[in-house]
């Protein structure tokens, strides 16, 4: 199920990064031909925000998300694995605080016109709370997957344990 949804998001972000180049290819060209497309950046825009939120929950998912860990890395691992979960709950209450504004701001831009696009703002705010929902998601399947590891391959929250490095690697 999980990799089903993988390839999923990876499809859906593949496909707005492909719209994106192609709204803005076009709209470069007809520009150049004095008929310019006066809907296509505003439509670009609004696929980028859903990109990078797929973008951030694959890297969620495959914990490529940058951090520095120059301290916690020396700490003992029992430290480090509830310090781990520790920041995830705050993490997980941040993105439910987020979704929750940003669900009743999305409301409230629903007659909002986006530019000359005539799309509903709505589009662009709603990107916020259904984003948050997928990396909330993602964040507490890594939170299992560390719990029923823990203490057998020294799986973390936002690590990568050597074991999910070397299948990471394979899978590529």
């Amino acid at each position: 199920m999980r990799q089903l949804i993988a390839r999923v998001e990876f499809a859906v972000a593949a496909s707005l990064l492909a719209a994106i180049v192609l709204l803005v290819f076009v709209s470069a060209l007809m520009r150049t031909l004095d008929h310019p497309v006066i809907w296509s950046i505003d439509m670009a825009q609004l696929l980028f925000i859903w990109l990078c939120f797929f973008g951030a929950v694959r890297a969620m998912r495959d914990k490529a998300h940058l951090g520095i860990d120059l301290i916690v890395r020396h700490l003992p691992f029992r430290l480090r694995f509830m310090l781990e979960m520790a920041l995830s709950a705050l993490t997980l209450v941040f993105l439910a605080l987020l979704s929750y504004e940003g669900a009743r701001l999305a409301l409230s831009n629903i007659q909002r016109q986006m530019g000359d696009s005539g799309l509903s703002y709505f589009w662009v705010t709603i990107a916020v709370p259904v984003g948050c929902v997928m990396l909330a998601i993602a964040l507490v399947f890594n939170m299992v997957k560390a719990v029923k590891a823990h203490g057998k391959d020294g799986a973390l929250v936002y690590s990568r344990s050597e074991a999910e490095a070397a299948a990471l690697a394979g899978e590529k």
